[in-house]
């Protein structure tokens, strides 16, 4: 197997300009799957509501988005390969803007239900594809700043997506968080018909059909136990334990028949041999961790200790939004300039101790204090996703790139769902008998200690990824 490695930048100084078109236009058609979960979100409470459904049963909307996604996701390398990348990437969007259409247009929780399925779906094969269609085309060149422009989405959708839908529920009624998607989703439609080149099937390799019984209901049973530990208040539950175990053996059971199977297999799991594969990986389960479930813990902060409305708890989240556009372009410089190691260990580092003031926080600390905080905590994060990213696609070969993808993507959302559980527990836990402010202010306090140290555990393993400096 060759190796390629990120261009020299002495050699290549800024991203080709047919490349930042391309990049344009993956990222207006994708940017409204990575919004779409978090603007729901925020909506659940006035959803069941006007749908006279449960908090369990309109839940699913959020849990059956989530599962019909990672459901698809696995099958995108296996479709880039029969159909194409702008063939697939037309249809995957074409599917979630339906999808959209059909969810503004639901007339019970049920329907709402499965027409969030058909949006997952679409949301599935665009996720992982958005990362594969530039990575191929950069070939090495410039990795970091274009992985920069690329996980620009995927670093504010869940920042600025609350801000939106608290924007639009308390302007417009509930179906505009579907709604809002067709416009964004209808200009990213012509712009990849006319810059994504077109290019046929490139390996057709018949579809690995053990491979897909095994991975669909693994993770499946995965993330879906992993969405019950709230409901249930802890990891002891069957109804927790039993799909997660199941979802786990029959994933190990995948990892088995994948390694056997070698580069017919649905997801090539041997390329996991790569060390900066398999720890930008990991790192990206803790990054996950790390942004989704301290994401579940600053909006239920600044409402339930602080007397904000969803709106409000929104607004208040911006500044974390700019601290991470503000670190994009620095991070993907340096992490060309000098490899990803010492960017991802300084960018967790920042996260880590701008979570700290929360943990130490009241119900009485200083609104600008902790702004200020939030503003330096999104320059860590914002940091923090280039180097593993692009860390991730380093020496691989562009038929290697599709499966790169899915892994990483993966990983990132299980560790999504498993900070979300973790710390929902632990605040669950830590909340209970608080009769007052100051009781619930220090069950955050506990729950932000946990989130401080996922973070710092990520910024003590980014020291395994490779350090390169550029020659003389």
């Amino acid at each position: 197997m060759s190796q390629t490695t990120a261009a020299d930048p002495s050699t290549a100084s800024s991203i080709d300009p047919e490349l930042k078109r391309l990049a344009a236009a993956v990222i207006v058609g994708g940017i409204a799957v990575i919004l779409d979960t978090t603007i729901v979100s925020v909506g659940l409470h006035e959803l069941g509501t006007a749908l006279h459904a449960s908090v369990g049963t309109i839940q699913w909307v959020s849990t059956a988005y989530l599962l019909a996604m990672f459901v698809t996701i696995p099958l995108s390398g296996w479709a880039q390969g029969r159909l194409g990348s702008k063939r697939l990437w037309l249809l995957g969007l074409s599917v979630f803007l339906v999808g959209s259409a059909l969810c503004a247009a639901a007339w019970d929780a049920t329907s709402l239900v499965a027409f969030r399925a058909v949006q997952g779906v679409g949301g599935g094969v665009l996720m992982p594809l958005m990362t594969t269609i530039l990575m191929q085309a950069a070939r090495g060149r410039n990795l970091g700043r274009l992985m920069a422009t690329v996980s620009l989405p995927a670093a504010l959708g869940p920042i600025l997506g609350p801000v939106l839908g608290g924007v639009i529920l308390h302007q417009l009624s509930w179906p505009w968080l579907f709604l809002v998607n067709l416009p964004l989703g209808a200009v990213g439609l012509v712009l990849a018909v006319r810059l994504i080149p077109a290019d046929g099937p490139r390996r057709r390799v018949p579809l690995d059909v053990v491979g897909a019984l095994l991975v669909a209901p693994g993770i499946v049973g995965v993330i879906f136990g992993l969405t019950q530990v709230g409901t249930h208040g802890g990891f002891g539950r069957a109804e927790v334990l039993a799909p997660l175990l199941a979802g786990a053996v029959l994933l190990a059971a995948l990892a088995l028949w994948a390694l056997r199977r070698g580069e017919r297999a649905l997801i090539d799991v041997r390329l996991m041999r790569h060390r900066t594969l398999a720890t930008s990986t990991l790192l990206l389960f803790l990054t996950g961790v790390a942004l989704y479930g301290a994401m579940l813990l600053l909006p239920l902060y600044w409402q339930q200790v602080r007397g904000e409305d969803a709106l409000g708890a929104g607004l208040l989240l911006v500044p974390q939004g700019i601290g991470a556009l503000a670190s994009r372009t620095l991070s993907g410089r340096l992490t060309d300039a000098i490899g990803g190691r010492w960017v991802a260990a300084g960018g967790f580092a920042v996260l880590a101790l701008a979570t700290v003031p929360f943990a130490l926080s009241t119900d009485h600390t200083s609104t600008s204090l902790l702004m200020g905080t939030l503003l330096v905590r999104g320059f860590g994060l914002g940091a923090v996703l280039i180097p593993l990213m692009t860390g991730a696609f380093v020496g691989l070969e562009h038929d290697e790139m599709p499966h790169a993808s899915i892994l990483t993507r993966v990983a990132q959302q299980v560790g999504g769902s498993f900070g979300t559980a973790v710390l929902a527990v632990v605040l669950v836990t830590a909340a209970a008998g608080a009769t007052s402010l100051p009781a619930l202010a220090g069950a955050f306090d506990v729950a932000f200690w946990w989130a401080t140290a996922f973070t710092a555990a990520a910024a003590a393993l980014s020291l395994l990824l490779p350090s390169r400096r550029p020659p003389g």
